[in-house]
């Protein structure tokens, strides 16, 4: 090159000889164009790719780089090879990258003419050309948990890149923690170590601790729920609006906060980390916090509900109406109150005692673990049952079962069905008993028993009401589950019919057990039944004929009308007296 072309160059850019060189750089721009367009689509969907314009200035340094080395692998900018970095990451880093990339090389370019121009002046004056060394840059993303790194190849008799070289780059950017050493090292050999974008280095992301919570057992809100059973029917009456929870059993329990663990930065810097914020246990009243304090128990049994702000136990339950469609049939571990009636074909089961300010109708079912009151009374149609493991109380019982552990007392039984292990009191009021059977265990008393049409009416008294009324339950139920396993069996095979097969013969099993067991129970104690003279006794103002009076296995039917009789069992004989 002449002295002119050199000036010319220096004052005014690439001339005379370089026009040659920068053709030829046109020429390459225009092919790495083509090559940006040619690429396939599934990279360009790739969200970790960096997409560079056919005049972006790396495109430039890489025709210089290519022009001087020959054969060099196409440049890659991949943030992420391996797909384990988040995508808002990516999306968030990849513009400033982007702007980065471009600025730096335009910087590189700009001082690789600028030291173009240098080398001309050392021709000239004959010295010993001069080059850019490999220059590793490095890109550290925002929250400073990730650093990639790009080298520049070197120009004119440039250093390539070493270990060395890599290592002190690193250490002046301040990257000392998470470094891919392997990956380092690697890079000084590798020959795709120019152009193409490697993460060197990965923080440790700062968890936050998680906050507290509370895991309920019975549900906040109360909804009404109508379940399928295997038969596809709904039992409109069964609502689960309560919800009975047993003392000292757990309502909630408390899931404590953890704490935070503080990440670190590339730049080995901690990155903060905030621990979870504490929730305390919802407690209300007839609730206490367990030992631990984990937990939330109740101090009774009864019924939760939650207030909106704490769990409470409520151990009687308050029905303010009638027991029909708007509640449900109730089943309650404490006591129930309630004020209007127990509607036909409802049923109220209960731990506790239940008091009922109406009356009991036909066809629904009342069972209490305590005492029994009906204000109005028992207004049964042969189908309405009623069991008390106590005491009953009631204004009056017609045609009625009544099942009752300890006493009973009421105005008048018509028709009725008693079963008392205790006495059997019909004094006030009318005091009338009236046809049906009346089977206590130790005493009936009476103003008035039986009718002057001689109403057949069964008194019964000794043994075991209770458990003899038991036997004939479960018998019938065994009957019934019999007839349903034989209806069962006529059916076409299938998994509906085995499923409901395997039901039907596990209940059947299980009734089967427990007739057994009230068999035997009665068993031990007929030898003494009705062998005592003090076992139970008949107190009344007046007795009509046609009663009937039964002592074990002793029976005597009163042939006319007795007054102010008292009926016991005297030598293993029924006197009248």
């Amino acid at each position: 090159m002449s002295i002119k072309d050199k000036l010319a160059s220096i004052l005014f850019g690439v001339k005379g000889k370089n026009e040659a060189a920068e053709e030829e750089l046109d020429a390459e721009r225009e092919q790495m164009k083509e090559q940006t367009q040619e690429e396939p689509l599934a990279a360009a969907e790739d969200p970790a790719l960096i997409k560079l314009s056919g005049e972006h200035p790396l495109h430039q340094l890489y025709g210089l780089r290519r022009r001087e080395a020959g054969s060099l692998p196409a440049p890659r900018l991949c943030m992420d090879e391996d797909g384990v970095l988040p995508e808002d990451l990516i999306r968030r880093e990849k513009n400033r990258l982007q702007s980065a990339l471009k600025n730096v090389s335009n910087f590189r370019l700009k001082s690789m003419k600028g030291n173009a121009n240098r080398r001309a002046k050392d021709e000239e004056a004959q010295g010993e050309p001069e080059g850019l060394d490999a220059l590793p840059w490095f890109f550290i993303s925002s929250n400073k948990l990730y650093a990639w790194v790009m080298v520049f190849p070197p120009m004119g008799a440039g250093q390539e890149l070493t270990r060395e070289m890599l290592y002190q780059a690193i250490k002046e950017q301040g990257i000392t923690y998470g470094v891919n050493e392997r990956l380092a090292d690697r890079l000084a050999h590798d020959d795709h170590r120019y152009f193409n974008l490697f993460l060197i280095a990965k923080g440790k992301p700062a968890f936050d601790g998680k906050n507290g919570n509370i895991v309920d057992y019975f549900p906040r809100v109360v909804e009404r729920v109508l379940a399928v059973d295997e038969y596809d029917q709904v039992d409109y009456t069964a609502l689960n609006l309560i919800h009975n929870v047993k003392e000292g059993q757990e309502i909630c329990r408390l899931i404590r906060p953890t704490e935070g663990e503080p990440g670190r930065t590339v730049l080995d810097q901690e990155i903060p980390a905030k621990s979870g914020k504490s929730v305390s246990l919802p407690k209300g009243r007839n609730t206490e916090i367990s030992e631990d304090g984990d937990a939330l128990v109740a101090l009774s049994a009864g019924h939760v509900e939650f207030t909106g702000r704490s769990f409470q136990v409520k151990p009687v339950l308050d029905v303010p109406g009638n027991v029909d469609f708007s509640t449900g049939n109730i089943k309650f571990l404490g006591d129930v109150n309630i004020k209007g009636d127990v509607l036909t074909g409802f049923t109220v089961r209960a731990m506790g005692s239940i008091w009922v300010g109406g009356v009991i109708e036909a066809g629904s079912t009342v069972e209490a673990g305590g005492d029994l009151t009906v204000v109005k009374g028992i207004l049964g149609d042969g189908t309405t049952t009623v069991r008390a493991q106590r005491c009953v109380f009631s204004k009056y019982i017609e045609n009625a079962t009544i099942y009752v552990r300890e006493n009973l007392q009421t105005d008048a039984i018509i028709n009725g069905g008693i079963y008392c292990d205790g006495e059997v009191l019909v004094r006030s009021g009318r005091g009338v008993i009236m046809g049906g059977r009346i089977w206590a265990a130790k005493k009936i008393s009476a103003s008035t028993v039986g009718s002057k049409s001689e109403r057949r009416t069964s008194i019964v008294l000794g043994g075991l009401p209770c458990t003899s009324f038991e036997r004939e339950q479960v018998r019938r139920e065994l009957k019934e589950l019999e007839i349903e396993q034989e209806r069962l069996e006529c059916q076409p095979d299938g998994p509906t019919k085995a499923s409901l097969l395997s039901k039907v013969r596990m209940k059947l099993s299980t009734t089967e057990l427990r007739l057994q067991q009230l068999e035997e129970e009665l068993q031990d104690v007929k030898p003494t039944l009705g062998s005592k003279d003090n076992e139970g006794r008949l107190e009344c103002s007046v007795a009509y004929a046609g009663t009937e009076l039964r002592f074990g296995e002793e029976m005597l039917r009163l042939q006319r009308e007795e007054r102010q009789c008292i009926a016991k069992m005297i030598c293993g004989e029924i006197v009248v007296m």
